[in-house]
């Protein structure tokens, strides 16, 4: 679900006039987010990306523009905002905060290769180093506590054995502490769709309006069960230690976070079956919609259930 409102070229240009950026070639919706609405806005002096917010308010925005500043100036792979002739990063079109972005090199990888998962698992380690200077605090929106709440919300449309499944695993990380981990700024959403691959280097990561604090294994588990898993629900056991293999190059996990790092696994893809079983049976209206499958986190976290290899050795 990308589109929730909807922009004309009439809207967008005297909007674009508080910009240095040029006039309107073309206007793009993008169809590949779940959250906001996102357009491709060409000009005559380049291309860039558009996000209006549908949830957050302009109040909110600060940790994640801020954010977003931060890491384009340490070096990171990621979208700079642009600032209008106000030096403002958040601005309004047609009532929602918007933000504009430079547009990154590259394409969504569909089917990565170990060398693409080891760039990823690199770059996604030289951020959370990167991050630790950034002064700006996010608690995690969608914590334990919003799986449990969306878990509940949720069972009464489900088969029985299949809820029953998703409580035990809710039961399971309510009564997991993981607060002595690492932790600092998450992208929190790194799939493969949120990242820009140029060849087999990473042109950027996008989309950072899911991130906040919590433990950096946290992130480390959302990545990898989908940039490593198959259309099963299993993990591809080569592009899983590439990927590790290139994070922890950069940032070795320490002795809590390998005895964390099976249930993280779970926890991780419980977060996003909850939210996709919740996209699923209550979905927002929109003017381009899917609902993305809630079953493939299901078998995620039924294979993490039986696994016995991590890929840590």
């Amino acid at each position: 679900m990308s589109v929730f409102t909807t922009v004309t070229p009439d809207d967008l240009a005297p909007f674009l006039k508080r910009y240095c950026i040029g006039q309107l070639v073309e206007l793009k919706g993008i169809a590949a987010g779940v959250t906001n609405t996102n357009f491709f806005v060409t000009t005559t002096h380049g291309r860039y990306v558009l996000t209006l917010f549908e949830t957050l308010q302009a109040e909110e925005l600060p940790y994640y523009v801020n954010l977003l500043a931060h890491l384009a100036h340490h070096g990171i792979a990621s979208a700079a905002p642009i600032a209008n002739l106000d030096d403002q990063y958040v601005d309004t079109l047609n009532g929602k905060p918007t933000l504009l972005v430079t547009c990154l090199p590259g394409k969504v990888a569909e089917h990565p290769n170990t060398t693409q998962c080891a760039e990823v698992g690199e770059m996604l380690a030289q951020m959370h180093l990167a991050s630790r200077s950034y002064g700006g605090y996010m608690k995690n929106p969608r914590g334990v506590q919003w799986w449990a709440d969306t878990a509940a919300t949720v069972a009464p449309f489900m088969a029985p054995a299949d809820a029953q499944l998703l409580q035990a695993e809710v039961t399971l990380q309510q009564s997991t502490d993981y607060r002595a981990l690492p932790s600092g700024m998450v992208h929190a959403d790194l799939f493969r769709d949120n990242v820009l691959m140029d060849g087999d280097r990473v042109g950027g990561f996008i989309d950072f309006y899911y991130a906040c604090n919590d433990a950096w294994l946290y992130d480390v588990a959302i990545a990898l069960n989908d940039w490593c898993s198959t259309a099963d629900g299993n993990i591809d056991d080569a592009r899983a230690r590439a990927f590790l293999k290139g994070y922890t190059d950069v940032r070795p996990l320490d002795a809590a976070e390998k005895a964390a790092w099976p249930t993280m696994l779970r926890g991780a893809a419980l977060r996003f079956w909850t939210s996709r079983l919740l996209d699923f049976h209550k979905p927002a209206s929109g003017e381009m919609t899917f609902a993305k499958d809630p079953t493939h986190f299901q078998r995620v976290i039924e294979h993490h259930t039986r696994r016995q290899d991590f890929w840590l050795d």
